[in-house]
Parts: structure tokens; C-alpha cells; sequence
């Protein structure tokens, strides 16, 4: 993708078509064949611009032609494109009047890395989550019948969609509920990494079949050749009748929708000719079509799991600089795999997420002891308790926000039936350029209150090997591990992990004025808090907890009733958090010793680099030392 220097300057001037796209009306007027070159524009600025800024570069690669053709046929935001997952929508805002903000993308105040209702009134529905399209759509087409209005909805979902519930449950509802309404398969075999399961088979089979693509191909050629309505149709029923020869139970008609497909999604003129004819159509249709995830730049074709979501990159070969330090990710599915191969009960769950989580290593080492269950995550959860209810030593690796599924499987499944699944939390806290859909901020209040659930949080990588090996020789029931996203400290772990007490914190350091708990990733703001404070000429003691539930009371009431306040730092929100629970426990035993608080407020948190948006919403040791001051008395400072 190089400009040749020969040409006029109005060829070599970057973005020339994509300069004057301001709205979708302007997709509208260009001539058929600019559109090729507008797609060719948007694929250069977004390899150009997210090798700076970071963001999901495979997934828009992929979508390029698909969103063009879809800008070209509709007029949103009458019309209305409802995407699965909306990471896929950078080049939706690039066409939406957004191409001069997208270097902004995933930066505080800049663009979200998602479909945000709150940004453009071209974005009709935000999801961070997978499997959410087909029913948020349907929901708007059956508005729209109520409401008698004429405007189309189309729901963009990618292949891994299909192995959702949500996205199943929408599919045997869409025939008796809405009277027109446009599915697009957007089928490129990856979610994050590669896609498994039957549904992934299926549509594979679809695929490749020599058979039925060349009846389909002949059915398209002689649609092209009449295109009358009419024969239309009868094309439409030439392919049925090859397709229902050669697959018997087509998936989708069967739930009463429409197929058209596959046909290539980065055929633009074919794309725009298929939508032309679907946006007749007064029946529920699926149009699937085929996609390259990161089509356009070699390095996102050979890695498609890498470049799905990644920080800043070299734009030549795609290389990212290496942390200096192992993140807990790694850690996490580096030590699981280590003691699995110690502990043959030893077992790993994942949703589509081997390489986020990290048990891409336990896969690659203990294949036959891996389960990857697609996006399914209250599957997983369930899936889980079957094999603990074997014997076995299920570690299950979600994501804190995606956990969030699962959570009546957690009530019902594991903590009522006692069964010690290892819930494992990647990404608890905040997870700072992907916004509020992946933060990690709510896993401590949807599982403190739940009976016979144990849930954890390390202070460094150490500790948190010590916490899997504690989970693996636990079986009272289920019990939960919280992690950030990211490095730790680079704490350097024992040879031989320790086994802890459960519900036992750790007193680092006594003092009698002030008390400083601190969980987790956050115990590093408790120490430099400490340091201020006693620089203030404060006795300060300070405390890793270690424990969320079971709290360590014991050592806690110890400190408090000896202590003037009591102030707690925590990655989460403080509603029903950490800093609630030791307010509930003083109040319980009759202790009025004040306690501040220091977490995320009652708010969703926006997008943007960690530093900053702690700095903002007071997530710091200034922010406590001035909290805790308020009911100290002025002390003269230490020399």
C-alpha cells in the first residue's frame, strides 16, 4: 500500500475519498467504482492509525466491504445496523461522520473502541458482549411493526455469535415475531481465537462444499443474467433444492428464516446488488457471507488472534514491544498448567478465550485435559460444575465482565450444590481502553453475598501463585480468584508455592492512628499512602487482606479498635464492594471507628488510560492521604 509518486496530487493525497465522507449520504453518491477505492482508503487508515492508538484492528479489516455495501444500500439512522460484537464498527463511525476522530479511538475522551448509543445517533445499539444482536434487533423490528414504521433493521453477528445462547434463543423467536428483518452471517471462523464447536463445523461444511457452491454459483450468475423478481425466486428454490439435498436439516430455515449465501463478503459490488434484493424481501432473511479477518495486512492474516484487540504495533511487520514483566495472564495459565501436570484432577475451562487468558499454554502442553466451549459462557459455568461433580479440579478462566453471565449458574449450581469449581477473574478491576462493557468492577459485589462462595485478590504475582495452589487443594465448595489485566509488580515467585489459610490476611506493618487496607493491585497505593502518612508524623499499620470472603475479622476488629480511622483501597466500585464489607463487619460488633473509602464510584467508567482515569475519579494516594487527614489530628512531621 504505497502512493506512486507519478500520479496527480489529488491520488497520492492520503484519504482522498474518505476526506469527503462526512455522512452516509456521501457513500451514496459516489460512482460504483470509487467504492473499491474508498475501501482500499479506510483499510490504509485504519492499519496506520490503531499502529499508534491500538485498538481491534482484524476484526474492521474484515468488515470493510461488508460496512461500506451496508452504508450504501441503507440510510441509518432510519435504518437501523444492531453488530455482534460492535468492536466491529470502527469503520461504521468512519462512515458516519467520526473519519476525522478515529485517531482518538480507544483514548480518554476520544472515540469509544464500541458501538456507544451516547456518541452518534448512527450507533442504535452498543455491546461489548457477544450473542446480544439478534435479539436487540428483533426487539427494534417487532417495535417498529407496533409502531407501523417502514425502516429496515440489520443484525451484523459474527460466526462465534451462533454458539451463544442469547443468539440461539433470538433465532427461535425471529419467524414469529417480525415481518421483515435482515441477518447478516458474518462468517470469517474466529471470535478472538479460532472458533470450535458443532456450529463452527457447520458452518465450515457450508463453506466447502464443492457440491453446493458450484449449484449456488449458477444460481447467482442466472439471477444476475434476468434479474426479474420472478426468476429471482425461482433461482432462490434452485439453490434450496440443492442445499436441502445436500444438507437435510439446514439450520436456519428450519427456524423459519430465509438463507441466501454463502457468497463472498468482500465482493462489493455483489454485496451491494444481494442487499439491493434483500431490502425487498417481507420475510425474516439470513445472508451469510464469507470474510478474512484482517484482510489487507499480512501480519493480521497470519496472526488473526493477536490482531483481533492489541496495543500499539509496528506497522511494517506487526511486532509489539514485550512487557518487562510477565502479566497475571500469563502467570495465571503458566502456573495452572505447571501444577496440572503434578495433579492429573486437574482441569481447564475456557470461553473462547485461550489466548486472553492464557490457557493457550495449558492447551498446548495438556491438550486432552483443555476445553474450549466457545462463547457460552453459563455453558462453561455448568460444564464446570459436571466435571467437579466428578472428582475433577475444574479451573474455569473468564473474564470478570463475561463472568457476569454465569452468575445464576454460580447461585444455583456451584455454591447450592457446594461444587468446588475454581472461578478464575481475569481482568477484575479496571480494564481502561476497552470502557465500561470490560471493566471488571462488580465481580466483589455479585459474589460476597453468596453463601459458601470463597473469593480472593493477590498483591503481586507471588501471591497469586499461591492462591491457585490453594484453590487446587480446595473442595468445600466454589472458590473465586481476582486478577488485573496486565503486569503486576514483578514480584518473583517461590519455588514452591504456599498453601493459605483461608479467610487469613496479613498484617505488614502495626501502627495505632491510622489503618491502611489495601486489595489487591491496589495495596501499592496503601504503601505509598503509609509513606505520606508517617511522613505527617502518623503510626500507620497497614494490611493485605488477601481475603474478601471470608474476611479476616479477627485481624481487622484488632485494627480498628485500636485505630482512629480506617481507610481501604479497592479496583472495584464501591457500592456493595470491599470497603461496604469491613463498614458491615465494624457495624456488627459495635465499633464506630470511621472508615474511608477509596474505589470507583456509583457510575459507569468511561474509556481511557488507567493513570488518568484514576487520577480523575480520586483513585489515588493523594486522594486517601487527604480522606484520612480529615480526622487526624496535625501532627509535626518526622525529619
Amino acid at each position: 500500500m504505497t502512493s506512486d509518486s507519478s500520479k496527480p496530487d489529488d491520488a497520492t493525497e492520503p484519504a482522498r475519498l474518505l476526506s469527503g465522507i462526512a455522512c452516509p449520504e456521501d457513500v451514496q453518491a459516489l460512482e460504483s467504482p470509487q467504492l473499491l477505492e474508498l475501501a482500499e482508503e479506510i483499510r490504509e487508515k485504519l492499519i496506520s492509525t490503531l499502529a499508534r492508538t491500538g485498538g481491534h484492528l482484524g476484526p474492521n479489516l474484515g468488515v470493510v466491504e461488508l460496512t461500506i455495501a451496508l452504508h450504501r444500500v441503507f440510510n441509518t439512522p432510519k435504518d437501523k445496523f444492531v453488530m455482534d460484537v460492535s468492536h466491529q464498527g470502527y469503520v461504521h463511525k468512519m462512515l458516519t461522520g467520526r473519519a476525522p476522530q478515529i485517531g482518538s479511538i480507544r483514548q480518554y475522551e476520544g472515540l469509544n473502541g464500541f458501538l456507544l448509543r451516547t456518541e452518534s445517533e448512527h450507533d442504535c445499539y452498543g455491546a461489548g458482549h457477544a450473542g446480544t444482536a439478534l435479539s436487540a434487533a428483533l426487539g427494534m423490528a417487532a417495535g417498529r411493526d407496533l409502531k407501523g414504521g417502514d425502516e429496515h433493521v440489520i443484525a451484523v453477528a459474527g460466526d462465534a455469535a451462533f454458539t451463544c445462547g442469547p443468539t440461539l434463543e433470538a433465532l427461535n423467536n425471529i419467524a414469529s415475531t417480525a415481518k421483515r428483518f435482515i441477518v447478516v452471517l458474518n462468517d470469517n471462523e474466529w471470535s478472538i481465537d479460532k472458533n470450535v464447536g458443532a456450529i463452527a463445523k457447520y458452518f465450515n461444511a457450508l463453506r466447502t462444499n464443492k457440491a453446493y457452491s458450484g449449484v449456488r454459483e449458477k444460481a447467482a450468475d442466472f439471477v444476475e443474467w434476468i434479474g426479474g423478481q420472478g426468476v429471482r425466486r425461482l433461482a432462490h428454490k434452485i439453490e434450496q433444492s440443492a442445499k436441502n439435498l445436500l444438507f437435510p436439516n439446514v439450520l436456519f430455515e428450519k427456524f423459519g428464516v430465509r438463507y441466501f449465501g454463502p457468497i463472498d463478503g468482500h465482493n462489493l459490488p455483489l454485496l451491494v446488488k444481494t442487499f439491493e434484493y434483500l431490502k425487498g424481501q417481507d420475510e425474516p432473511v439470513i445472508l451469510h457471507i464469507i470474510t478474512e479477518k484482517g484482510r489487507g495486512y499480512k501480519p493480521a492474516l497470519d496472526k488473526p488472534g493477536k490482531f483481533h484487540g492489541l496495543g500499539p504495533y509496528n506497522v511494517a511487520d506487526g511486532s509489539t514491544s514485550a512487557g518487562s514483566s510477565p502479566t497475571y495472564s500469563e502467570v495465571f495459565g503458566r502456573t495452572v498448567t505447571d501444577f496440572a501436570k503434578e495433579d492429573e484432577k486437574i482441569v481447564a475451562v475456557t470461553a473462547a478465550m485461550p489466548g486472553g487468558t492464557k490457557l493457550e499454554i495449558f492447551k498446548d502442553e495438556i491438550p486432552e485435559r483443555y476445553f474450549d466451549v466457545g462463547i457460552a459462557e453459563e455453558h462453561a459455568a455448568l460444564f464446570a460444575c459436571g466435571l467437579a461433580s466428578e472428582g475433577l479440579k475444574p479451573f474455569l478462566s473468564i473474564y470478570s465482565t463475561f463472568m457476569q453471565r454465569a452468575y445464576d449458574m454460580i447461585i444455583h449450581d456451584m455454591a447450592l450444590q457446594k461444587l468446588p469449581v475454581r472461578l478464575c477473574m481475569d481482568r477484575s478491576g479496571l480494564s481502561g481502553d476497552d470502557g465500561p462493557t470490560h471493566h471488571g468492577l462488580f465481580d466483589i459485589g455479585y459474589l460476597r453475598h453468596v453463601p459458601n462462595v470463597v473469593h480472593m485478590q493477590p498483591a503481586d504475582e507471588d501471591e497469586f501463585a499461591d492462591m491457585l495452589w490453594t484453590m487446587s487443594h480446595y473442595d468445600d465448595g466454589p472458590i473465586a480468584v481476582r486478577y488485573p489485566r496486565g503486569a503486576g509488580v514483578g514480584a518473583k515467585l517461590k519455588d514452591n508455592p504456599e498453601l493459605l489459610e483461608i479467610g487469613k490476611g496479613e498484617l505488614v506493618q502495626d501502627g495505632h492512628d491510622v489503618a491502611l487496607i489495601g486489595l489487591g493491585f491496589l495495596f501499592e497505593l496503601a504503601v505509598e499512602a503509609k509513606e505520606k502518612l508517617e511522613a505527617e508524623g502518623h503510626s500507620v499499620a497497614l494490611v493485605n487482606p488477601r481475603f474478601i470472603k471470608p474476611l479476616d475479622e479477627e485481624l481487622i476488629l484488632d485494627v480498628a479498635r485500636r485505630c482512629k480511622v480506617i481507610c481501604t483501597f479497592e479496583d472495584h466500585v464501591l457500592k456493595h464492594g470491599f470497603g461496604a464489607a469491613i463498614i458491615e463487619l465494624l457495624h456488627d460488633n459495635g465499633i464506630d471507628t470511621t472508615v474511608e473509602r477509596v474505589g470507583w464510584p456509583d457510575e459507569f467508567i468511561e474509556h481511557g488510560k488507567v493513570d488518568i482515569l484514576r487520577k480523575k475519579h480520586g483513585i489515588t494516594s493523594d486522594a486517601s492521604v487527604e480522606k484520612v487527614l480529615r480526622h487526624l489530628p496535625r501532627k509535626a512531621a518526622t525529619v
